[in-house]
């Protein structure tokens, strides 16, 4: 598929957009394309253009859109009533599905959002131990909170531990509270925490940190020196709970933290996230078993709705299913070996990084893990290569292929065509053309 093109329609409407949004959008994708529907790997913009969707939300749809199970599950929900600020079934058993599927989990609260679960995660750890900062590693993101746009994406990275703020309007305070360190670093970290751990509330940490896989022994050494001061370790799971393995990324790579937080595939699309771990650090949501002065106050107003946890549970009970991770992992590696093939032959220096079900392409030849590394890939080239992949009909965001159980051998069969396209005509490369 080629030849892209934009109807006034859709020309209108981004315009309107510009008028009213900042920037002309919701803050997600930077580029001019209006999504009218999806259909399970599959979603067309307001000009009837079709593209294979790697974008998949941002990751919630992975088990493709608009899944006939998942809106089954919601339609029966909807008569029922949207939200009651007040306990329901399905958000109960939702609760118990998570908790018996994620090795961490003993008990766990409800929010709408990763930013709010991961805002909550680190005050838990706070509440619990005692304590103030918090240590997270460079290039790790953890939603839009203070705390967590603290060194998410510095074009000048400091030295470490000194925290880059990634945002206007972060009041400096909160520079004194988090430390900084470098990913996929265990030596430099297990340094920072033996000279600072008397500060130190909580490390969160996410387990596959935006693209990039933890080197070997990385989060058992992790385990192992927060274990030995007794500081809560959180594993930032929103995007990678139920994605790596039934119980996330924790199970896939076999360590176990004191917290963790969920999102995304949780709802099935519709706004739910969770704060899980052990109970006694999740005690302190319980004003009757910590006191007063330790209670951690939390409410939220669709935190737990019934139509976001039937379509979660909806989703769980696809991903139980014999064969479905393995054939995610399955269209993730023809991708991956593919694009690796499609580089070598071009003989353009590049790496697919990341595990089968989330992954990117860096064009650089030195080893990718960890945030430094990726600033020095060539991302002209990236740009180029995103912007051909859209005019080809295959939807991606600025980084990363989500891949989900909807997409199939055509899809691969169409990427891998776009991505030869795409390489072959980088400016500056001498690839041959198709």
């Amino acid at each position: 598929m080629s030849g892209i093109t934009r109807s006034e329609a859709e020309l209108a409407l981004a315009e309107r957009a510009r008028r009213v949004l900042p920037a002309g959008g919701f803050g997600n994708v930077s580029f001019d394309i209006v999504v009218r529907e999806g259909r399970g790997s599959r979603v067309w913009d307001v000009s009837g253009n079709e593209y294979v969707d790697y974008l998949l939300g941002s990751g919630p749809m992975f088990v493709g859109h608009a899944h006939p199970e998942v809106v089954a599950a919601v339609q029966e929900q909807l008569p029922k009533g949207f939200t009651f600020f007040a306990n329901n079934e399905p958000g109960i058993v939702l609760a118990e599905r998570i908790v018996e599927a994620v090795p961490c989990a003993e008990q766990l609260r409800y929010v709408s959002t990763g930013t709010e679960a991961d805002l909550y995660a680190m005050r838990a750890a706070r509440a619990f131990r005692g304590r103030e900062k918090i240590v997270k590693f460079e290039g790790g993101y953890h939603g839009m909170s203070d705390y967590s746009l603290m060194s998410l994406a510095p074009k000048r990275p400091a030295n470490f531990p000194r925290p880059v703020p990634d945002s206007a309007g972060i009041p400096r305070s909160v520079e004194d509270e988090v430390l900084i360190a470098p990913f996929n670093d265990v030596a430099a970290v297990e340094r920072l925490i033996e000279s600072r751990h008397d500060e130190i509330a909580g490390v969160i940490v996410e387990p596959f940190q935006r693209l990039l896989p933890p080197t070997p022994g990385f989060l058992q050494g992790l385990r192992a020196i927060t274990a030995r001061f007794g500081i809560p370790l959180i594993f930032d799971e929103v995007v990678t709970g139920f994605r790596f393995a039934w119980g996330g990324a924790q199970e896939y790579y076999g360590v176990v933290p004191d917290l963790c937080t969920l999102g995304k595939i949780i709802g099935g699309g519709f706004p739910l996230a969770a704060i899980a771990g052990r109970a006694e650090i999740m005690a302190h949501f319980d004003r009757s078993r910590v006191g007063e002065d330790r209670f951690l106050f939390q409410v939220g107003t669709l935190s737990g709705n019934p139509v976001a946890a039937v379509a979660g549970l909806a989703t769980l009970d696809i991903l139980r299913r014999p064969g479905a991770y393995e054939r995610v992992f399955a269209t993730g590696r023809a991708l991956m070996e593919g694009f690796a093939r499609i580089l070598r032959e071009a003989g353009v220096p590049g790496q697919v990084v990341g595990e089968p079900p989330l992954f990117d392409v860096f064009f650089a030849e030195e080893e990718i893990r960890d945030y430094r590394a990726t600033l020095r890939a060539d991302a002209a080239k990236q740009r180029h290569v995103n912007a051909t992949l859209r005019a080809r009909g295959v939807l991606k965001g600025d980084s990363k292929f989500y891949v989900s159980l909807a997409h199939d051998e055509r899809d691969v069969a169409q990427t891998l065509d776009a991505f030869r396209h795409a390489i072959a005509t980088l400016p500056g490369e001498r690839a041959a053309a198709e």
